[in-house]
């Protein structure tokens, strides 16, 4: 069938529909099926390899801020910084991946000058932050796969309550400091323990929301481009995770 749009009628490319033999119908049967990395969508080693890609800028950009020993005020900046960008690249209507890769430069720099600080003040509790988060994240996976826990709607709702609480406490203490007064959570006693506890049980198993996501994600073909945000969740929650053990192994120092 010809058309009578001129811009298609240039050269037969749309002006017929060819005919398939038997042997052309029969090696499209034959044919093997296109994979999700074939077809443009996202899948596990996407995810798995843009989380390490992250990861690594977060490392490189930590040792460069450790290297430098970079002040409070650097640390204080990029963690204001790093916040900004994630709000940023949450509420952005498209994925970017230049953003994400940006904050993940901008927390190592925050993570890097924090963890200096904390390992000058107590040699090798760094080492054993960076072993306690992936204990975490590695048993929480675990029990994921085994499928010992799952993303009920029930369990989705108390964790997305307890992280809004624990969020909603530390900014109102953020408040509060900031006119001399401090609820407790951060001076190091016995609250300050059992609210790092809280926020490590409650950052740890906000991954069971990640990895279910993901896996839904995967399962309803999303874009590969979306394995980006993927990353950066688990990023995010990562680095909330570490910096709670090594406050937590800070106050068990004192």
């Amino acid at each position: 069938m010809r058309t009578s749009n001129p811009v298609f009628t240039r050269d037969d490319t749309f002006s017929r529909v060819p005919t398939p033999s038997a042997g052309d119908l029969q090696n499209m049967y034959g044919a093997p099926s296109a994979t999700p990395a074939q077809m443009g969508r996202m899948t596990l080693d996407d995810v798995v390899v843009k989380t390490a890609g992250l990861l690594t800028l977060i490392v490189a950009s930590g040792a460069v801020a450790w290297v430098l020993n970079a002040s409070a005020g650097v640390a204080i900046g990029a963690a204001l910084v790093g916040f900004v960008l994630a709000l940023v690249v949450i509420f952005k209507r498209s994925t970017s991946p230049v953003l994400i890769a940006a904050y993940a430069l901008v927390e190592g720099v925050f993570l890097g000058a924090l963890s200096h600080a904390f390992n000058t003040r107590y040699p090798g509790i760094v080492v054993e932050a960076v072993l306690g988060t992936l204990c975490c994240f590695v048993g929480v996976l675990a029990a994921y796969r085994a499928r010992w826990v799952r993303a009920t709607a029930r369990f989705t709702r108390i964790i997305l309550a307890a992280m809004i609480g624990l969020v909603g406490l530390m900014l109102l203490n953020l408040v509060v400091s900031l006119f001399g007064g401090s609820l407790g959570i951060r001076d190091g006693g016995g609250i300050a323990i059992l609210f790092s506890v809280a926020a490590i049980i409650v950052a740890s198993l906000c991954f069971v929301l990640d990895f279910d996501a993901i896996e839904g994600a995967i399962a309803n073909g999303a874009p590969e481009r979306e394995s980006w945000m993927a990353a950066f969740g688990l990023v995010v929650g990562l680095v909330w995770l570490y910096t709670e053990v090594l406050r937590l192994l800070g106050y068990l120092r004192n």
